[in-house]
């Protein structure tokens, strides 16, 4: 019952996510290309409603990921985050007032069936509450060291699906990470209380791994297209997320001939998500390019009839 639980929240969490990526992308936009990676960057986000409405349902939704986290194992409730793409490009094509493609609804199909036999398959269990302080630091440079990796390879790059896809790469990392952290904490919380967990470590490092790939996640977004940045953070943080469960807690997932059907659910996700924004991008393009085509016939047009009046 408890894991059900963990997946319902963990969904919630997806779909909060979502709501708040389609958000920080319509602020996003409207920073100037000179204010990426900088200061400049937050004090343009934080003067508009769009950002800071984002950031409000995301704190929402790291409180659901926290119960998820308390009631569920890291490989388990990460996951089903990869759900946050289909809805992430659903919510934004009903505010952008334009219907996803049928490709678009095909690839979110594919997603949810693998995401549901890949997870069926491998059915998390186990691991336990107790991390070395070795494990710890050993965990904390691994990904500090892969998050600098990214950011050094994006910053030279010019804007484009590159860059945001290496700053989407870090930005995985730290969600991950801070899933990781996340899970310590309300551990301690549900066994120990409040008080221990305003005390421990962990509360502070989740806060700060979560600032600093929220922050990474605002520059992949202006660095380039949603093709680009979403599918390189949706895989990445389940991937890391998954091994980090695996790593740091010793969960367990099903091995032997289970791993056939977890490979075909992996492989129908990993599909799925590479198909979804390309999908939606090219509707989005056709529209334009249709608009485009009637302005130009328009004007044509309107150029003939001034040249039979003269």
């Amino acid at each position: 019952m408890q894991a059900v639980l963990a997946a319902l929240c963990a969904l919630l969490t997806a779909a909060a996510n979502a709501t708040g990526t389609v958000l920080q992308r319509i602020a996003a936009r409207e920073v100037p290309p000179g204010d990426a990676f900088s200061v400049r960057l937050f004090r343009h986000l934080l003067r508009s409603p769009a950002w800071l409405g984002g950031i409000a349902v995301i704190v929402g939704a790291a409180a659901c990921q926290a119960l998820a986290l308390t009631l569920g194992s890291l490989s388990l409730v990460q996951p089903i985050l990869v759900a946050e793409l289909p809805f992430t490009l659903v919510i934004a094509s009903a505010v952008a007032r334009r219907r996803l493609p049928a490709a678009g609804w095909a690839a979110s199909v594919t997603v949810a069936a693998g995401l549901g036999l890949g997870l069926a398959a491998a059915a998390p269990s186990g691991g336990g509450t107790e991390v070395s302080a070795g494990t710890w630091v050993l965990t904390l440079l691994i990904t500090g060291g892969a998050m600098a990796a990214c950011v050094l390879a994006a910053l030279p790059r010019p804007r484009g699906k590159a860059r945001a896809a290496l700053f989407s790469c870090a930005s995985a990392i730290g969600y991950a990470l801070t899933a990781t952290l996340m899970k310590a904490a309300t551990e301690t919380f549900d066994r120990h209380g409040p008080g221990a967990f305003f005390t421990c470590w962990q509360t502070y490092a989740f806060v700060a791994a979560g600032a600093c790939a929220l922050f990474l996640l605002a520059n992949a977004m202006e660095s380039g297209p949603l093709v680009a940045s979403q599918p390189a953070l949706t895989l990445g943080e389940a991937l890391v997320s998954l091994a980090l469960g695996i790593l740091v807690y010793g969960e367990h997932v099903r091995a032997g001939w289970w791993l056939i059907p977890e490979g075909v659910g992996a492989v129908m996700v990993t599909w799925g998500v590479v198909v979804l924004p390309r999908a939606d991008t090219e509707e989005a393009e056709g529209r334009e390019g249709a608009d485009g085509e009637k302005g130009t016939e328009g004007e044509e047009g309107t150029e003939g009839e001034g040249a039979s009046v003269d």
